[in-house]
């Protein structure tokens, strides 16, 4: 036997393989069927789905925007009613990805550059007016019910928590938990909006305010204090078995699919897989609507138009 010619056909074949895998992924398209976004109720996890959708159309893909709720959209996402979640923050929904995911059908798309926190807090005027001496420690609310009482909570403290839906109650065991429960009261804000309306009828009146925030957003250019509370460990919340008496984590923010978006969808999926937001460009990409009062979607055209050096990066 020949086993140089042998070899020479060997290698051959092998090539041609090669340059046929190498031809069917350089002509794989994207499937025609739309990428499903979810939309929530906070101006940066909107922005965003429009700004990826945007990226995704610049591709030659078609896009879908599906109002969703943001702990069900794992289950969702999962079964296939929507294709994506870009904004996974971890203390408030890691569990119930990391659920689907164990369920199967959901897979993690990466993480952000941009790390999160969210926390209860005052903004930066209380602390410089020193309305709650002894702030950002926690123990120093003691001592302050009421300058922090309103219309509606009945001669207590008021803490402005987000959507019920974002954190159950968390924040109420927290109060009781700290001792806080007679000189504190939790009101759940119906959205985004109406803690960012409630902030800002605050500073006119130049009055004390806690209130749920959380960061990468808008209100880190011009200021905002988080609480030190006691520090969160794991096993510290009830849900994990401990009394509640602690704050939240600094977290990671994912990105999650559907398990088969990288095969109906490769180019956007690994467009997908490259994104990496920074803190600074979230809280741009809010701004644009909470603070110049642009629509979702003109405020993802502009910060589009504004970016391309960013965003054509996850493209190529």
């Amino acid at each position: 036997m020949n086993f140089s010619k042998l070899r020479n056909k060997l290698t051959a074949g092998a090539f041609a393989l090669v340059l046929a895998t190498v031809a069917g992924q350089a002509i794989a398209a994207d499937s025609k069927k739309p990428i499903v976004i979810p939309t929530h109720n906070w101006s940066s996890q909107v922005v965003m789905a429009y700004v990826i959708g945007g990226i995704f159309e610049s591709m030659g893909n078609n896009v879908d925007y599906k109002p969703a709720d943001s702990q069900a959209v794992y289950e969702a996402i999962r079964l296939g009613d929507i294709t994506i979640s870009h904004e996974v923050w971890q203390s408030t929904f890691g569990k119930s990805f990391y659920n689907a995911m164990a369920k199967g059908g959901v897979i993690d798309a990466g993480t952000h550059a941009a790390t999160t926190l969210e926390e209860m807090g005052v903004p930066q005027y209380v602390i410089d007016d020193n309305l709650c001496p002894g702030l950002p420690n926690w123990e120093a609310l003691k001592n302050c019910k009421d300058v922090f009482a309103s219309a509606d909570s009945q001669g207590k403290g008021r803490w402005l928590e987000g959507p019920q839906s974002w954190h159950g109650d968390l924040m109420p065991v927290r109060v009781k938990a700290l001792g806080l429960g007679d000189d504190y009261v939790v009101k759940f804000a119906g959205g985004a909006d109406a803690i960012w309306a409630e902030l800002a009828s605050a500073k006119k009146e130049g009055r004390g305010i806690i209130t749920f925030n959380w960061t990468p957003n808008f209100t880190d250019a011009e200021g905002f204090v988080f609480i030190e509370f006691p520090e969160y460990s794991d096993g510290c919340r009830v849900a994990d078995g401990g009394d509640g008496a602690c704050g939240s984590p600094k977290g990671w923010l994912k990105k999650a699919a559907n398990y088969k978006f990288p095969k109906t969808h490769p180019a956007a999926y690994t467009a997908f897989s490259k994104m990496s937001f920074t803190t600074g460009q979230i809280g741009q990409m809010a701004a644009l609507v909470d603070v110049d009062k642009l629509s979702h979607q003109d405020a993802a055209k502009k910060w589009l138009a504004d970016n391309e050096a960013v965003w054509k990066s996850f493209t190529m």
